[in-house]
């Protein structure tokens, strides 16, 4: 079956509450899932804590049942943190396959290898396991996604090298990240042979809504594509990248994206050196590199917003300084005042979310530092 290079990642579904992850806008997900199959797009991403565990039924709910199962390809994820003596990795896979409504995953993965999660996958004989269900045919390819740096990702391919493809944080921001590490970690997955899927590569949404300077930079060089088309071809160009997946919100990111992923090309070598005077741009100008993917509130105790602050905080920097008003400011006042929210002066230092960070970011610092911006604390 052939694959376009655009997998619809189902992380980021469109919310009737902004504030609840579980409140998917199911009537409008279906559109974006017919409309993406009618053109032709058939991967489907997802994983057990996306959107506290019901982006998998909306697999269920929206592909399964109403597609031939063999129109559509579905991934998805095992992850480490909810492991323990009562919940094995044989009763996750089989919830999985129970809200997914699904017979086996086309692509599993070992979810977000990295230096505090690699024990726990190893205590519960993760790698074997999965290996094992490929083995049964209840998943036909395996692989693991990796947040950490190209060090431990080459001792794990070299440990497991069954593995057949590395998902990876890539986007042009990362590409040379001292963080993220993004190209040092595709060259090696490219040295064991593994092809290569691609997340985050809008970052979160942070290459979508790109300074006023990147706009015009990109404008100039193509009048007709978007910020995020920038990003998205990038990913794609990459020889070795098999997929990119885009976290799409709504009807409009989704027909975007699929303007110019249904016959793709390549960025070329002028694009490219726009593409690398946006990223000077950009560094000069975002102040916490956070990609919005949640996994730092599941265990905040005081159920704070932290993607939510940092991006207003990254945005609210953005602004020129004449203006005498900014809607980021009273949008986090806004979430100040909401009942069960909390926001960056309520953290009490537990480091949960330290923990949980792919992108090893020193949270709270950067809480206090959002909380003396908004609140002059």
């Amino acid at each position: 079956m052939e694959q376009k290079k655009l997998g619809f990642g189902m992380m980021r579904l469109p919310l009737t509450d902004p504030n609840d992850q579980k409140s998917i806008d199911v009537a409008q997900v279906q559109q974006m899932v017919d409309e993406y199959m009618a053109k032709g797009f058939n991967y489907f991403d997802t994983a057990w804590m996306y959107h506290r565990g019901v982006s998998e039924t909306m697999v269920k709910e929206c592909l399964v049942g109403k597609y031939p199962r063999e129109s559509y390809t579905v991934t998805d994820k095992l992850p480490d943190y909810i492991l323990r003596p009562d919940r094995t990795p044989q009763d996750v896979f089989k919830t999985q396959l129970e809200r997914t409504g699904l017979d086996y995953f086309d692509y599993y993965l070992i979810h977000d290898t990295n230096a505090a999660s690699i024990g726990t996958f190893e205590d519960y004989h993760c790698f074997e396991f999965v290996e094992g269900l490929l083995e049964k045919g209840l998943v036909k390819h395996i692989g693991l996604s990796h947040h950490d740096g190209p060090e431990l990702l080459e001792e794990i391919l070299k440990r497991h090298p069954n593995f057949e493809f590395v998902q990876l944080q890539i986007n042009y921001l990362d590409w040379d990240s001292l963080g993220v590490r993004a190209r040092e970690c595709y060259e090696v997955a490219v040295k064991y042979g593994k092809k290569v899927l691609v997340m985050e590569p809008v970052k979160g949404g942070t290459l979508a809504a790109v300074p006023d300077t990147v706009k015009n930079l990109f404008k100039e060089a193509e009048p007709d594509m978007s910020p995020a088309s920038w990003a998205v071809r990038f990913a794609a160009s990459l020889p070795e990248v098999y997929m990119v997946l885009s976290g799409m919100s709504n009807l409009e990111q989704l027909r975007d994206n699929m303007s110019y992923m249904e016959d793709f090309r390549p960025l070329d070598e002028k694009e490219m050196a726009v593409v690398r005077k946006a990223t000077d741009l950009i560094n000069e100008n975002i102040a916490i590199p956070c990609t919005g993917c949640n996994y730092c509130t599941v265990d905040c105790p005081m159920n704070v917003q932290i993607p939510t602050v940092f991006s207003l905080y990254n945005a609210d920097l953005q602004e020129a300084d004449f203006k005498p008003w900014s809607s980021h400011e009273e949008l986090y006042n806004n979430l100040v005042i909401t009942e069960g929210i909390g926001v960056a002066s309520d953290c009490i230092e537990c480091g949960a979310c330290e923990d949980r960070c792919p992108q090893h970011l020193a949270i709270r610092e950067h809480l206090k530092e959002v909380a003396a911006h908004f609140e002059g604390k």
